[in-house]
């Protein structure tokens, strides 16, 4: 496949037009945003009480009378409490306006690898006390219960293939196995999670015991899992297409920002009506080869301005090492925005921007509405040399902007160039400013221990994880 690359002859002129732009979205403010924060958790908590109500109004007095009674009555308890939280980790990412505004894309996949860790717990205890429950009731072997259970109850054997396939994607998110598949891989497996649901729902309500015979709660566990197969159909499936089809983005040119970082403009139609805001990432699926089967989060690095909006991306794996192989015209599925990494959560007037690799793309944006909000904004820009800093012409040329390049290699240097002394030499005001962080993961961390050292409160430092995996 060609590769069209163009040099961005419009970067002398960024700056020129910052000025006369102002944000015409708006975003939670940080304390409203906490208070919603509060109410989904309370919310996920009162669906845990009442499923623990359900259980406790439907549970016989004798379901604790013997050990075989009482082993069984424990995997009946932990199978419904997965199965609720199964839902609720689905909700989690389904794309949910409401979910995302309140809490934020990484904290609400945060959640959803939590909850998955459960859910695997909960659903290994209910296939081990309902086999062991059995087994004191018949007073047989394990095996011997296994082969009763499935022969014996309705819906067992789709039960069966769907707890293992609950466990293959449990086993795929432990770190060590994640580390070693790519996204893409990890990805396909991952979206089996709907099949291992479909497969072993049916049991639930065929074979549950507090289901066969209390129609009501059979009735309120039906339009559990029907609301979230809806809510998954509406805001990840039917919304995007109605959402792509309106907007028509194509890849307008693709920009080689340097060796590892490349820049992909897009053009289209109505695109604020998106409402992204400076910070924001969306989930982006090319409808070209290479790019079709994942959808891939990327920030903005430029808000839609004049119809086309632009992702600054780092060559950090094959999806993202292949953008620069993107023909002009190629059709845009896009998904978003998402992210709390916006202006909106500065309480101060003066700004502190920190960016590594590809991180500059949101601080980019940040930093250009923050300026022209009339912050006082300083960019301390990390790089292994002059040939490594992206954006740099736009930077350069954006008015009330600090830009502070943080370049070479510890090694070579001697000493580490953003340690507390630097950065307090570099802002001698830094415990007065609000921070934002966007880079690799161990320069984040490194900063964040460094502004703590330097007594810069931690509600003032803001950062987001770009990962859904």
């Amino acid at each position: 496949m060609a590769t069209h690359v163009v040099t961005d002859r419009r970067a002398g002129r960024v700056g020129q037009s910052i000025t006369s732009w102002r944000p015409r979205v708006r975003g939670l403010s940080a304390p409203a945003q906490r208070r919603r924060a509060v109410l989904v958790r309370a919310v996920l908590t009162a669906g845990l009480v009442g499923v623990l109500l359900m259980w406790w109004t439907s549970t016989g007095p004798s379901s604790a009378a013997t050990p075989a009674a009482l082993t069984t009555t424990i995997g009946e308890l932990s199978g419904m409490l997965g199965g609720y939280l199964v839902c609720a980790q689905v909700l989690l990412i389904a794309r949910i306006p409401w979910f995302e505004a309140s809490v934020g894309m990484d904290k609400l996949v945060l959640w959803h690898r939590t909850l998955g860790t459960a859910v695997i717990l909960l659903i290994a205890t209910h296939v081990g006390f309902m086999i062991v429950g059995g087994m004191l009731f018949d007073q047989s072997t394990p095996w011997a219960e296994i082969v009763t259970i499935l022969t014996s109850y309705p819906d067992m054997l789709t039960a069966l293939i769907g707890t293992i396939v609950f466990f293959v994607v449990g086993l795929s998110s432990a770190r060590l196995l994640r580390n070693r598949l790519s996204y893409e891989a990890w990805y396909w497996l991952h979206m089996t999670t709907y099949v291992a649901i479909f497969l072993t729902f049916f049991h639930q309500i065929s074979a549950g015991v507090h289901f066969v015979s209390n129609p009501i709660n059979r009735g309120v566990w039906i339009l559990l899992y029907l609301g979230t197969a809806a809510a998954v159909l509406t805001w990840r499936v039917v919304l995007p297409v109605v959402v792509a089809w309106r907007q028509r983005l194509r890849v307008d040119r693709v920009v080689i920002e340097n060796s590892g970082t490349t820049s992909v403009w897009f053009s289209g139609k109505r695109m604020d009506e998106l409402g992204i805001r400076a910070g924001n990432f969306m989930l982006f699926r090319f409808l070209s080869w290479g790019h079709l089967l994942t959808a891939h989060p990327y920030s903005i690095s430029r808000i839609p301005q004049a119809g086309v909006l632009r992702i600054t991306v780092g060559a950090l794996g094959d999806h993202s090492r292949r953008i620069r192989q993107l023909r002009p015209g190629t059709l845009v599925f896009a998904e978003g925005p998402f992210g709390h990494f916006t202006a909106d959560r500065a309480s101060r007037t003066r700004i502190l921007l920190i960016a590594g690799g590809a991180g500059i793309g949101p601080i980019c944006a940040l930093a250009e509405e923050l300026t022209a909000r009339g912050y006082g904004v300083t960019l301390l820009y990390r790089a292994h040399s002059v040939e490594h800093l992206a954006l740099l012409p736009e930077l350069a040329l954006m008015p009330g902007l600090r830009l502070i390049p943080v370049l070479g290699r510890r090694n070579e240097l001697g000493y580490d160039p953003l340690s507390a002394q630097a950065v307090a030499a570099l802002v001698p005001d830094v415990k007065d400013r609000e921070v934002f962080i966007c880079g690799p993961a161990g320069l984040a961390l490194q900063m964040e221990s460094v502004l703590r050292s330097l007594r810069v409160p931690m509600r003032f430092i803001h950062r987001e994880e770009l990962s859904l995996s």
